[in-house]
């Protein structure tokens, strides 16, 4: 039997849907089949929660630390034993300073190999930087805490996978951060997370174009032809399968998205505007480019539903498999290139 991988759950933003959706995926028994689901958060706010869900027969199993989780059960660790005022829909310090408690014990122990793989539930950005977090997202504190020099904002549905060259960051700056270098090692890192994470040998890339158009040929701006199409060039003249640059809104209008492995938008709104269009409630967030696996929903805390069980769970369990799948995939990919000449000298 293949080992079970250990899945660490961040709780996110407590008076949001985070518990919400992270009770009623894993309420699906099929979690057990491949992994051993660990929450970081604590035993009163999850039943705090439970008891919102009509019908819910959620149960968990307390733990002190993952390496002492069970196989089948639900295993939660106690990342704080005060009493804890849940206030659902209201977006308040508690909902920051209790994400980052769960956030922080789940990254010591993922960076310590204690769990496999992580899945973050919904964070709201204010509420946690008033807490002291000090970056835009979660993408930006994983890239530090495993001191990765980039990393790619990757949503992924199906066949739909949507990076970004410019992420959490205002719309007046993106121009200056459309460069050369930056276009080329955003589409490298979409490369390598698509042979090794998706397992696509040769993958398929679409490139959008940052103004309307596509520049329409300088007409409406020439950072199409300046600066994005020679990195297309480059990369196409390396063997890699790289076309466009292509006009968002006809691209993602027309069925071009079908044929493509990937696409490589230009700024965070331009492609996860149209991918939330196409997959609102099943899309997920990945990071690629980390030596980690981490996933999330791709929603956010959803203040005004929170609590009302109206929440699908949907695009949290997709997270979930998710970092499954690439845990394994990257296995399979390790296995399938390793050096022979490597293995025999060694064995002498």
């Amino acid at each position: 039997m293949s080992q079970l991988v250990k899945v660490g759950i961040t709780v996110g933003d407590i008076n949001g849907i985070g518990l919400e959706v992270i009770i009623k995926a894993l309420s699906n028994n099929k979690v057990f089949a491949n992994s051993i689901p660990i929450i970081y958060g604590s035993s009163k706010s999850t039943t705090f929660h439970k008891k919102t869900i009509q019908g819910s027969e959620f149960n968990f199993l307390a733990v002190k630390s993952a390496k002492e989780a069970k196989s089948k059960k639900i295993n939660l660790i106690n990342c704080w034993s005060e009493e804890v005022k849940i206030v659902l829909g209201e977006k308040n310090k508690n909902g920051g300073k209790y994400a980052l408690l769960s956030l922080e014990a789940a990254m010591k122990d993922l960076k310590a190999g204690n769990i496999d793989v992580l899945v973050t539930a919904p964070i709201n950005k204010d509420c946690v930087r008033d807490a002291g977090f000090e970056f835009p997202g979660h993408t930006e504190y994983l890239a530090n805490a495993v001191d990765a020099d980039d990393v790619l904002m990757f949503m992924v549905a199906d066949q739909l996978r949507v990076g970004v060259v410019t992420g959490h960051m205002p719309l007046k700056d993106v121009v200056k951060n459309i460069t050369e270098e930056n276009i080329e090692k955003k589409l490298r890192l979409m490369l390598t997370s698509l042979k090794e994470d998706f397992l696509i040998p040769k993958p398929k890339i679409a490139v959008l174009g940052l103004n309307p158009h596509a520049g329409d040929r300088g007409t409406l701006g020439d950072e199409e032809m300046e600066i994005i199409n020679p990195v297309i060039s480059k990369l196409r003249n390396e063997g890699e399968l790289i076309y466009g640059s292509y006009s968002a809104d006809g691209f993602f209008g027309s069925g071009n998205i079908k044929i493509f492995d990937g696409v490589l938008a230009m700024y965070h709104d331009q492609g996860l505007a149209a991918f939330k269009a196409i997959s609102f409630d099943e899309g997920v967030n990945y990071t690629a480019g980390l030596p980690i696996v981490r996933t999330s929903p791709d929603h956010g805390t959803a203040y005004d539903i929170a609590g009302k069980d109206k929440a699908s769970e949907r695009s949290f369990r997709n997270a979930y498999f998710l970092a499954c799948d690439v845990h394994a995939n990257r296995k399979i990919y390790k296995e399938l290139h390793k050096n022979p000449l490597q293995k025999q000298s060694t064995k002498k």
